[in-house]
């Protein structure tokens, strides 16, 4: 996981970091490519919740211009991970315990649906490919790589929503996910937590094997549910 220290974040005013995320992005389709980056910065914490954006800093960091990032800045505000303040730039959003918890109890009985369905429709193929993330997910575990870990864990969700084949039901888990993604990221940083995390994977990929859809779609709402008590501990810890 990329370094970020205090001296990077001075009255919540983003500057760029020296790090990975620094090169520049590639002209094509690129404020879907900023849109993204600026995304996995939210999410991993280099752009922490309430902190301002600094759009010249972050064009610089991005290797862009300011429409390509004004483009993505508008997009990543439909999905509520940010806010636009007018005349007054933007910055991340902050979720109020409420807004957490609303969002992880719905976000559970998405994904407890979605693995029913899954346990239902989902072909040997689309299992053995969920089964080889979970095997690199375990790896990235092992060797202590949280990004890596967290990007294998986003997919194999992904992976089992796209099996229940309901694009409603998929477009809705989307939209829910997006704004809890930064903080399902930092509730792995604990090492106990972490270690749960990847036991009840192993439950939930034993009952996707099995088409046991009842199962997974209990281990599944537990799974979530966790996370959000996990969540809510560590806020109310900080507070």
């Amino acid at each position: 996981m990329h370094s970020v220290t205090l001296n990077a974040i001075r009255d919540h005013v983003i500057h760029p970091p020296d790090n990975g995320d620094a090169q520049p992005i590639s002209r094509q389709a690129l404020h879907l490519a900023v849109m993204d980056r600026l995304r996995k910065m939210i999410t991993e914490g280099t752009l922490p919740p309430g902190a301002h954006l600094n759009e010249r800093a972050l064009c610089e960091q991005l290797g862009v211009s300011r429409t390509p990032l004004r483009e993505a800045l508008k997009m990543l505000a439909v999905e509520r991970l940010i806010e636009l303040l007018p005349n007054r730039g933007a910055r991340v959003v902050t979720l109020s315990e409420g807004d957490i918890a609303d969002a992880f109890e719905l976000l559970s009985g998405l994904e407890a649906l979605a693995g029913e369905l899954a346990c239902e429709r989902i072909t040997q193929t689309e299992i053995d490919e969920i089964q080889a993330l979970h095997c690199a997910m375990d790896a990235c575990h092992a060797s202590g790589d949280l990004p890596g870990y967290f990007d294998c864990n986003r997919r194999i969700h992904d992976r089992i929503n796209a099996a229940a084949r309901n694009p409603a039901l998929t477009q809705m888990y989307q939209s829910v996910n997006r704004r809890l993604q930064a903080l399902r990221f930092r509730s792995n940083l604990h090492a106990g937590k972490w270690e749960r995390a990847i036991d009840e994977h192993v439950a939930m990929l034993s009952a996707l094997r099995q088409r046991d859809g009842v199962a997974l779609g209990r281990l599944l709402r537990e799974h979530l549910m966790a996370k959000c008590a996990s969540v809510l501990a560590h806020r109310r810890a900080a507070a």
